[in-house]
Parts: structure tokens; C-alpha cells; sequence
């Protein structure tokens, strides 16, 4: 845990969320400014700031990740229809928190993206 980093304290409880999952590994919750109808963000309960700062140890961790936001996105019923997940890494990201999360959006037809 990092004691400056916003996840970490929503992770601890010490910020409020709206939990969507919790295991001693993952966190994930509702985004607060949601960019579609369903917009969740899945965390590791480690602090890790980005994806360039991951090592090999970390490679069960970020594979837990992604099949939780599968499991999630089936609980949402999302998956059926087809959701986006996104993890945002380096300054053109344009990314707030460093905090590695991925974001499930779902809900709704997406714009389409490069490839």
C-alpha cells in the first residue's frame, strides 16, 4: 500500500467506493466519473503505479486481474453484448491515478478504436 495513493486508501476503506468485488488480491468498484453505463474499475490490493512498473513477479497478479473483470462483466451483464477494458500506462494516457486499474466499459455501443 502506498499511503498518498488515492486506490490504496478506497482499497483500506479509508475512501469510500461503491464495491462491485473484493478478495484479498482484487478490488474493484464503480468509477465515479462513469464514461459509459457500466464503468468499473478492477485494482490490485498491491500497489503497483503502471504497467511499465510490473515485473515478473507480478504475472499471476495481473492474469487474476483480467479474469476477474471477465467474472465481473458477467455479473453485470455486460459480457454477452461486449465491454472494453482499458489500462492506461505513461504520461499520453493521460492517466490521474498511479495506481494500475483497468477499466471495464460496457452498457451501451462503444465508439471504435484503432484495430
Amino acid at each position: 500500500m502506498s499511503e498518498d495513493c488515492l486506490f490504496c486508501k478506497i482499497i483500506s476503506g479509508e475512501l469510500p467506493s461503491n464495491k462491485v468485488y473484493s478478495d484479498d488480491e482484487v478490488y474493484a468498484f464503480e468509477d465515479i466519473q462513469p464514461q459509459a453505463p457500466v464503468h468499473v474499475l478492477v485494482v490490485p490490493t498491491k500497489h503497483i503505479s503502471d504497467m511499465l512498473a510490473a515485473s515478473d513477479e507480478d504475472t499471476e497478479l495481473l492474469g487474476k486481474l483480467l479474469l476477474k473483470a471477465n467474472e465481473i462483466a458477467r455479473q453485470l451483464g455486460i459480457a454477452e453484448s461486449g465491454m472494453r477494458y482499458t489500462l492506461n500506462t505513461g504520461p499520453h494516457s493521460c492517466r490521474t491515478i498511479f495506481h494500475i486499474h483497468l477499466h471495464i466499459l460496457g452498457g451501451r455501443q462503444l465508439e471504435p478504436v484503432m484495430g
